[in-house]
Protein backbone atom coordinates (compact mmCIF):
# COMPACT_ATOMS: atom_id res chain seq x y z
CA UNK A 1 0.00 0.00 0.00
CA UNK A 2 1.32 3.69 -0.64
CA UNK A 3 2.51 5.11 2.47
CA UNK A 4 1.73 8.54 3.10
CA UNK A 5 4.05 11.13 2.00
CA UNK A 6 4.79 14.81 3.44
CA UNK A 7 4.75 15.46 -0.55
CA UNK A 8 1.47 13.98 -0.96
CA UNK A 9 -0.15 15.83 2.39
CA UNK A 10 1.47 19.17 0.93
CA UNK A 11 -0.25 18.72 -2.89
CA UNK A 12 -3.33 17.82 -1.24
CA UNK A 13 -3.62 20.72 1.20
CA UNK A 14 -2.68 23.17 -1.68
CA UNK A 15 -5.79 21.86 -3.29
CA UNK A 16 -7.88 21.85 -0.29
CA UNK A 17 -6.90 25.72 0.55
CA UNK A 18 -7.47 26.68 -3.17
CA UNK A 19 -10.44 25.01 -3.96
CA UNK A 20 -8.66 23.82 -7.26
CA UNK A 21 -6.58 21.38 -8.37
CA UNK A 22 -5.16 23.54 -11.00
CA UNK A 23 -4.23 26.24 -8.97
CA UNK A 24 -2.55 23.82 -6.78
CA UNK A 25 -0.66 22.59 -8.68
CA UNK A 26 0.75 26.15 -10.76
CA UNK A 27 1.59 26.76 -6.78
CA UNK A 28 3.49 23.94 -6.18
CA UNK A 29 5.08 24.70 -10.04
CA UNK A 30 3.95 20.68 -10.60
CA UNK A 31 1.72 18.66 -13.25
CA UNK A 32 -1.84 18.65 -12.65
CA UNK A 33 -1.71 15.14 -12.75
CA UNK A 34 0.66 15.26 -10.15
CA UNK A 35 -2.07 16.90 -7.51
CA UNK A 36 -4.51 14.50 -8.75
CA UNK A 37 -2.47 11.51 -8.49
CA UNK A 38 -1.86 12.80 -4.74
CA UNK A 39 -5.30 13.08 -3.85
CA UNK A 40 -6.42 9.82 -5.41
CA UNK A 41 -3.62 8.27 -3.59
CA UNK A 42 -4.45 9.52 -0.36
CA UNK A 43 -8.55 8.85 -0.70
CA UNK A 44 -6.78 5.05 -1.59
CA UNK A 45 -4.81 5.24 1.73
CA UNK A 46 -7.84 6.39 3.67
CA UNK A 47 -10.70 4.67 2.19
CA UNK A 48 -13.26 7.52 1.56
CA UNK A 49 -13.39 10.60 -0.45
CA UNK A 50 -11.72 13.59 1.07
CA UNK A 51 -12.76 15.63 -1.97
CA UNK A 52 -16.57 16.77 -3.74
CA UNK A 53 -15.21 17.46 -7.74
CA UNK A 54 -17.33 19.75 -9.51
CA UNK A 55 -17.08 20.01 -13.17
CA UNK A 56 -15.16 22.48 -14.39
CA UNK A 57 -15.52 24.52 -10.77
CA UNK A 58 -12.90 23.19 -8.74
CA UNK A 59 -13.44 21.27 -5.76
CA UNK A 60 -14.58 21.65 -2.05
CA UNK A 61 -13.87 18.79 1.13
CA UNK A 62 -16.07 16.20 2.18
CA UNK A 63 -16.46 15.98 6.35
CA UNK A 64 -13.81 13.18 5.91
CA UNK A 65 -11.37 15.62 3.92
CA UNK A 66 -11.67 18.90 6.43
CA UNK A 67 -10.81 16.53 9.72
CA UNK A 68 -7.56 14.96 7.76
CA UNK A 69 -6.69 18.22 6.21
CA UNK A 70 -6.40 19.60 10.02
CA UNK A 71 -4.29 17.41 10.65
CA UNK A 72 -2.57 17.46 7.52
CA UNK A 73 -1.98 21.00 8.14
CA UNK A 74 -0.30 20.53 11.91
CA UNK A 75 1.93 18.07 10.53
CA UNK A 76 3.11 19.95 7.55
CA UNK A 77 3.55 23.19 9.86
CA UNK A 78 5.72 20.99 12.19
CA UNK A 79 7.69 19.34 9.42
CA UNK A 80 9.20 23.36 8.15
CA UNK A 81 9.81 23.90 11.42
CA UNK A 82 11.92 20.50 11.78
CA UNK A 83 13.64 21.60 8.59
CA UNK A 84 14.46 24.91 9.59
CA UNK A 85 15.77 23.98 12.93
CA UNK A 86 18.18 21.41 11.49
CA UNK A 87 19.45 24.03 8.74
CA UNK A 88 20.03 26.48 11.66
CA UNK A 89 20.90 24.73 15.01
CA UNK A 90 23.12 27.18 15.90
CA UNK A 91 21.11 30.20 15.39
CA UNK A 92 18.14 30.18 17.86
CA UNK A 93 14.64 29.63 17.77
CA UNK A 94 13.53 29.63 13.64
CA UNK A 95 10.09 29.10 12.20
CA UNK A 96 6.78 30.16 10.55
CA UNK A 97 3.85 31.50 11.74
CA UNK A 98 0.58 32.41 10.20
CA UNK A 99 -1.43 34.76 12.31
CA UNK A 100 -5.31 35.57 11.97
CA UNK A 101 -6.15 39.17 12.36
CA UNK A 102 -9.56 41.64 12.66
CA UNK A 103 -8.88 43.62 9.48
CA UNK A 104 -8.84 46.54 11.95
CA UNK A 105 -7.02 45.32 14.49
CA UNK A 106 -4.38 43.95 11.41
CA UNK A 107 -3.89 47.96 10.28
CA UNK A 108 -3.76 49.18 14.08
CA UNK A 109 -1.23 46.87 15.80
CA UNK A 110 0.35 44.26 13.66
CA UNK A 111 2.78 46.76 11.73
CA UNK A 112 4.33 48.04 14.65
CA UNK A 113 4.29 44.83 16.75
CA UNK A 114 5.80 42.43 13.60
CA UNK A 115 8.65 45.10 13.17
CA UNK A 116 9.32 44.54 17.14
CA UNK A 117 9.00 40.33 16.88
CA UNK A 118 11.28 40.34 13.61
CA UNK A 119 14.27 42.25 15.18
CA UNK A 120 14.06 39.93 18.31
CA UNK A 121 13.49 36.75 16.81
CA UNK A 122 15.10 37.14 13.06
CA UNK A 123 14.54 33.76 12.82
CA UNK A 124 10.76 33.49 13.06
CA UNK A 125 8.65 34.09 10.05
CA UNK A 126 5.10 35.97 10.78
CA UNK A 127 2.54 35.37 7.43
CA UNK A 128 -0.74 37.54 8.48
CA UNK A 129 -4.34 36.63 7.15
CA UNK A 130 -6.83 39.36 7.69
CA UNK A 131 -10.46 38.67 8.20
CA UNK A 132 -13.61 39.59 10.02
CA UNK A 133 -14.47 38.01 13.04
CA UNK A 134 -16.10 34.67 11.15
CA UNK A 135 -13.57 34.64 8.69
CA UNK A 136 -10.78 34.23 11.70
CA UNK A 137 -12.95 31.73 13.47
CA UNK A 138 -13.15 29.61 10.54
CA UNK A 139 -9.54 30.07 9.94
CA UNK A 140 -8.61 28.60 13.36
CA UNK A 141 -10.79 26.03 12.57
CA UNK A 142 -9.90 24.83 9.80
CA UNK A 143 -5.93 25.13 10.93
CA UNK A 144 -5.23 27.93 8.39
CA UNK A 145 -3.90 29.94 11.30
CA UNK A 146 -2.48 29.12 14.65
CA UNK A 147 -3.02 31.67 16.49
CA UNK A 148 -5.67 34.70 15.39
CA UNK A 149 -5.45 38.32 17.11
CA UNK A 150 -9.40 39.25 17.70
CA UNK A 151 -12.55 40.31 19.78
CA UNK A 152 -14.29 38.48 22.18
CA UNK A 153 -17.47 37.06 20.17
CA UNK A 154 -19.01 34.51 17.96
CA UNK A 155 -16.56 31.80 19.30
CA UNK A 156 -16.85 28.13 19.30
CA UNK A 157 -16.41 26.02 21.89
CA UNK A 158 -13.70 24.61 20.45
CA UNK A 159 -11.45 27.90 20.74
CA UNK A 160 -9.69 29.03 23.83
CA UNK A 161 -9.53 32.98 23.99
CA UNK A 162 -6.90 35.02 26.57
CA UNK A 163 -7.83 37.74 27.15
CA UNK A 164 -5.32 40.95 25.92
CA UNK A 165 -7.20 44.26 26.97
CA UNK A 166 -10.52 46.06 26.21
CA UNK A 167 -10.48 48.36 23.32
CA UNK A 168 -12.96 51.36 24.72
CA UNK A 169 -14.96 53.26 21.94
CA UNK A 170 -14.12 56.26 20.15
CA UNK A 171 -15.63 59.06 17.84
CA UNK A 172 -14.13 59.97 14.57
CA UNK A 173 -14.90 63.12 12.81
CA UNK A 174 -13.89 65.58 10.38
CA UNK A 175 -11.47 67.99 10.94
CA UNK A 176 -14.19 70.57 10.25
CA UNK A 177 -16.55 69.16 12.29
CA UNK A 178 -17.97 71.64 15.05
CA UNK A 179 -16.97 69.43 17.58
CA UNK A 180 -13.61 68.45 16.20
CA UNK A 181 -11.26 70.29 18.39
CA UNK A 182 -13.11 68.82 21.56
CA UNK A 183 -11.16 66.13 23.40
CA UNK A 184 -13.98 64.36 24.18
CA UNK A 185 -18.04 64.08 23.32
CA UNK A 186 -21.29 62.97 24.08
CA UNK A 187 -22.74 59.83 22.05
CA UNK A 188 -25.83 61.96 22.66
CA UNK A 189 -25.00 65.15 21.20
CA UNK A 190 -24.41 63.39 17.65
CA UNK A 191 -26.92 60.61 17.96
CA UNK A 192 -29.12 62.37 15.37
CA UNK A 193 -26.10 63.39 12.62
CA UNK A 194 -25.38 61.12 9.56
CA UNK A 195 -23.73 57.72 11.13
CA UNK A 196 -21.61 55.83 8.78
CA UNK A 197 -21.43 51.88 10.24
CA UNK A 198 -18.48 49.21 9.56
CA UNK A 199 -21.45 46.58 8.53
CA UNK A 200 -18.67 43.57 9.39
CA UNK A 201 -20.46 40.51 11.24
CA UNK A 202 -20.72 41.30 14.69
CA UNK A 203 -18.75 44.34 14.68
CA UNK A 204 -21.99 46.22 13.27
CA UNK A 205 -23.89 44.43 16.32
CA UNK A 206 -21.55 45.63 19.25
CA UNK A 207 -21.65 49.43 17.06
CA UNK A 208 -25.70 49.17 17.52
CA UNK A 209 -25.38 48.34 20.90
CA UNK A 210 -23.97 51.44 21.71
CA UNK A 211 -26.68 53.75 20.76
CA UNK A 212 -29.01 51.57 22.46
CA UNK A 213 -27.46 51.98 25.77
CA UNK A 214 -27.89 55.44 25.47
CA UNK A 215 -31.56 55.12 24.34
CA UNK A 216 -30.89 55.91 20.36
CA UNK A 217 -31.31 55.03 17.20
CA UNK A 218 -28.69 56.15 14.92
CA UNK A 219 -29.19 57.84 11.18
CA UNK A 220 -27.17 55.36 9.00
CA UNK A 221 -26.26 57.09 6.01
CA UNK A 222 -23.43 54.69 4.70
CA UNK A 223 -22.31 51.11 5.32
CA UNK A 224 -19.15 49.59 4.39
CA UNK A 225 -17.17 46.55 5.06
CA UNK A 226 -14.09 48.44 4.02
CA UNK A 227 -12.52 50.39 7.61
CA UNK A 228 -10.59 52.61 4.81
CA UNK A 229 -13.53 53.70 2.78
CA UNK A 230 -15.08 54.92 5.83
CA UNK A 231 -12.26 56.74 7.52
CA UNK A 232 -12.17 58.40 3.84
CA UNK A 233 -15.88 59.12 4.32
CA UNK A 234 -15.78 60.66 7.32
CA UNK A 235 -12.77 62.61 6.71
CA UNK A 236 -14.66 64.16 3.82
CA UNK A 237 -18.14 65.49 6.43
CA UNK A 238 -20.35 62.24 4.97
CA UNK A 239 -20.79 61.77 8.91
CA UNK A 240 -18.95 60.03 12.02
CA UNK A 241 -18.04 56.75 12.95
CA UNK A 242 -16.93 54.54 15.65
CA UNK A 243 -14.00 53.34 16.10
CA UNK A 244 -11.68 50.73 18.89
CA UNK A 245 -8.84 50.36 17.23
CA UNK A 246 -7.51 53.92 17.21
CA UNK A 247 -4.81 56.22 17.42
CA UNK A 248 -3.84 59.77 18.31
CA UNK A 249 -3.57 60.82 15.13
CA UNK A 250 -5.33 59.49 12.17
CA UNK A 251 -5.67 60.01 8.08
CA UNK A 252 -7.52 58.58 5.69
CA UNK A 253 -6.23 56.70 2.63
CA UNK A 254 -6.58 60.32 0.83
CA UNK A 255 -4.44 61.87 3.09
CA UNK A 256 -7.32 63.62 4.90
CA UNK A 257 -6.84 63.99 8.45
CA UNK A 258 -9.54 62.88 11.54
CA UNK A 259 -10.87 63.95 14.33
CA UNK A 260 -10.21 61.42 17.56
CA UNK A 261 -12.44 61.85 20.57
CA UNK A 262 -13.11 59.73 23.56
CA UNK A 263 -16.89 59.12 24.32
CA UNK A 264 -17.98 60.66 27.60
CA UNK A 265 -20.69 58.08 27.92
CA UNK A 266 -19.56 54.93 30.52
CA UNK A 267 -19.88 52.42 27.28
CA UNK A 268 -18.51 48.85 26.48
CA UNK A 269 -14.89 48.61 25.09
CA UNK A 270 -14.36 45.28 22.59
CA UNK A 271 -12.43 42.87 23.84
CA UNK A 272 -9.58 41.63 22.22
CA UNK A 273 -8.12 38.18 22.64
CA UNK A 274 -5.64 35.87 21.13
CA UNK A 275 -7.49 32.93 19.69
CA UNK A 276 -6.05 29.04 19.43
CA UNK A 277 -7.81 25.79 19.25
CA UNK A 278 -8.82 24.36 21.95
CA UNK A 279 -6.04 21.57 23.70
CA UNK A 280 -3.48 21.91 20.58
CA UNK A 281 -0.67 22.15 21.53
CA UNK A 282 1.48 25.03 19.80
CA UNK A 283 4.76 24.85 18.28
CA UNK A 284 7.64 26.74 19.34
CA UNK A 285 7.77 29.48 17.42
CA UNK A 286 3.74 29.94 17.70
CA UNK A 287 4.22 29.83 21.41
CA UNK A 288 7.11 32.54 21.17
CA UNK A 289 4.87 34.87 19.01
CA UNK A 290 1.91 34.61 21.49
CA UNK A 291 4.18 34.98 24.02
CA UNK A 292 5.16 38.38 22.48
CA UNK A 293 1.50 39.09 21.66
CA UNK A 294 0.53 38.88 25.40
CA UNK A 295 3.28 41.30 26.35
CA UNK A 296 2.68 43.66 23.98
CA UNK A 297 -1.21 44.38 25.29
CA UNK A 298 0.88 44.22 28.77
CA UNK A 299 1.45 46.74 31.34
CA UNK A 300 4.11 48.86 30.18
CA UNK A 301 4.17 46.76 26.67
CA UNK A 302 3.79 48.48 23.28
CA UNK A 303 -0.13 48.94 23.09
CA UNK A 304 -0.75 49.35 26.79
CA UNK A 305 -1.61 53.16 26.09
CA UNK A 306 -4.38 52.01 23.91
CA UNK A 307 -6.54 49.89 26.61
CA UNK A 308 -8.73 51.01 28.65
CA UNK A 309 -7.53 50.54 32.44
CA UNK A 310 -9.65 48.56 35.08
CA UNK A 311 -10.34 51.81 36.86
CA UNK A 312 -12.03 53.21 33.86
CA UNK A 313 -14.30 50.18 32.62
CA UNK A 314 -17.85 51.02 33.09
Amino acid sequence: MQRITLRMLNYVEAAARLGNVTEAAKEKNVSQSSVSLAIAELEAFVGAPLFIRHHAKGVDLTPAGAGLILQARHLLNHAQDFEKHAMGLSDGLRGEVTVGCFVTLAARFMPKLLASFSQTYPGITVRLEEGSQDAIVDMIMSGRVELGLSYHSALRQEISAQHLGELPPHVLLSMDHKFAKRQSVSLRELAAENFILLDLPFSRDYFLNLFRRIDAEPRIVFRSQSPELIRGLVANGHGFTIHNAVSSRMVANDGMPLAVLRIEEELPGARVTCLQLEQTALRPAVDTFRRYLTAAFSTGGLFADSLRSRQDRP
